[in-house]
């Protein structure tokens, strides 16, 4: 399965994570947004798609740039490709209830994340 993330910095540098809901797995660990790839759907269009309907921001696909890149290993079935990108419109709001926030990257490493967001905070780019 392919799963698209966002990577979004402020003009501060602070990274915006949203907070996994409770009844989802990882419920309550703090993440990258973004969500999965449909079958009709790139992975750009898709990442726009799902930050317009979770976080009511505009993202523009030609505005993403690709970052890294994290699997399950070699018993998952999820491959996450994490998209970088500085420009959007709008103002963020939790359209899924979900709490969010602009995080440095010293206080994002300090929450509760999912192994593969956890990972690739700690090799993301400066």
């Amino acid at each position: 399965m392919l799963v698209v993330a966002l990577a979004l910095s402020d003009d501060s540098g602070r990274l915006l994570l949203q907070e996994r809901p409770a009844h989802k797995h990882h419920g309550g660990l703090w993440e990258f947004p973004g969500g999965k790839v449909e079958a009709t759907e790139s992975a750009r269009f898709a990442l726009c798609r799902e930050i317009a309907e979770e976080l009511a921001i505009t993202i523009r696909p030609q505005d993403l740039y690709p970052a890294l890149a994290a699997d399950e290993g070699a018993d998952g079935g999820i491959v996450l490709i994490v998209y970088t990108c500085r420009r959007w419109a709008g103002e963020v709001q939790g359209l899924e209830g979900q709490r969010w926030g602009w995080f440095t990257r010293q206080e994002a490493a300090a929450l509760p994340m999912p192994p593969m967001d956890a990972d690739l905070l700690e090799r993301m780019p400066q």
